[in-house]
């Protein structure tokens, strides 16, 4: 969202990032050109409130900045947003264009209540939008399975990860002694932990690696299961091999100078962080999940598909990848088809169809 804000403003728009939280509010990364507004839902004054919670407090707030400002068009993104966007709209009674960007699946591989209500809201509140974009073809047909809009009528932009910035945050910097002359081969793996990305299933798989031959995993994130991690990398036996150093700001060194990077997702949108490393020329791994993976590698023409949760298939990727690497600048050519070059004039034809 800040690159297609970025690119906005500096085709002439006016350009408003609008955020829940100034906490999630990457100033550091914004364009000068962009002005940062953030909502202030009226429960301020309690300190831990959930983040769908919040989100729905700021309706109000966000339909008091719509009848302020009255935009041409609003562009959102993420389920919680694109359920409050809709909702504040309607509550304005203004003219504004509704964008919705989907990211991810709305289905889950678990039904519960909590999926339940998901799809009950985007089948209520989607259809209102005046147009849907999915950033890939597995997440439109996911979203025209779930809410009944008509599949030709979501359209398919894929997310412009590859910046023009990114080949300066590679030559940043990096000092970590696994990356020294000689040191075995390094698998990198980028993600919040959470359930959604199956880090377990990769630590399986790295035990079975680290049985064959020499190895090293860095994982890269933070998220509630760091303890539960860290507990299954003792009991497998790799924890001497294993190293979270949490959250970091510019992966793209890492990517650089990894020996493959490995996605082990249960499900995703459009993964940019295989995007990201293919364009950094590092070799990839990844889960056949729904979905982005087939469509960035091309069905595995770029990099090798595994099921989900399969951690022995997920072991002899890993290891034919260390036995054959692919070309790295045909990885790199494959990650501009995600450049950001054209893809803002693709959202900007959609939010001003006039």
């Amino acid at each position: 969202m800040m690159t297609l804000a970025r690119a906005f403003a500096a085709r002439g728009h006016e350009v408003d990032l609008v955020a829940v939280r100034s906490e999630d509010s990457p100033c550091q990364e914004l364009s000068p050109f962009v002005r940062l507004i953030t909502l202030k839902p009226w429960w301020t004054h309690i300190p831990l409130v959930s983040t769908g919670r919040w989100t729905m407090a700021t309706v109000p707030a966000l339909a008091k900045y719509l009848r302020r400002e009255r935009p041409t068009a609003m562009l959102s993104s993420s389920h919680l947003i694109n359920v409050a966007a809709p909702w504040a709209r309607s509550l304005a009674n203004v003219r504004t264009t509704l964008v919705l960007r989907i990211m991810t699946q709305l289905s889950r591989p678990t039904v519960n209540l909590r999926t339940r209500f998901r799809l009950w809201q985007a089948r209520v509140f989607y259809p209102r939008a005046d147009a849907i974009i999915a950033n890939s073809n597995g997440v439109a047909d996911d979203v025209a399975c779930v809410t009944g809009f008509p599949r030709e009528h979501i359209m398919t932009i894929y997310d412009p990860v590859v910046t023009p910035d990114l080949q300066e945050k590679v030559r940043a910097p990096l000092d970590h002694p696994w990356f020294a002359p000689g040191s075995p081969p390094l698998l990198l793996a980028v993600g919040r932990l959470t359930p959604q990305k199956d880090f377990p299933t990769l630590l399986k798989a790295f035990a079975r690696v680290r049985n064959m031959r020499p190895a090293r995993l860095l994982i890269l994130g933070e998220g509630k299961e760091r303890m539960k991690l860290e507990a299954l990398a003792r009991v497998l036996g790799v924890d001497a091999h294993v190293a979270m150093p949490g959250f970091i700001l510019n992966p793209f060194p890492y990517m650089r100078r990894a020996t493959m990077l490995v996605l082990s997702s249960v499900y995703e949108g459009l993964p940019g962080v295989l995007i990201e490393a293919m364009a950094c020329g590092c070799p990839v791994v990844s889960t056949d999940c729904p979905s982005g993976p087939a469509e960035i590698l091309d069905g595995g023409a770029y990099g090798s598909l595994v099921p989900v949760g399969d951690d022995a298939a997920l072991a002899k990727a890993i290891l034919a990848t260390l036995d054959r690497p692919p070309d790295r600048s045909r990885l790199s050519a494959r990650a501009a088809l995600f450049s950001e070059d054209g893809k803002a004039d693709e959202y900007l034809r959609t939010l001003s169809p006039d």
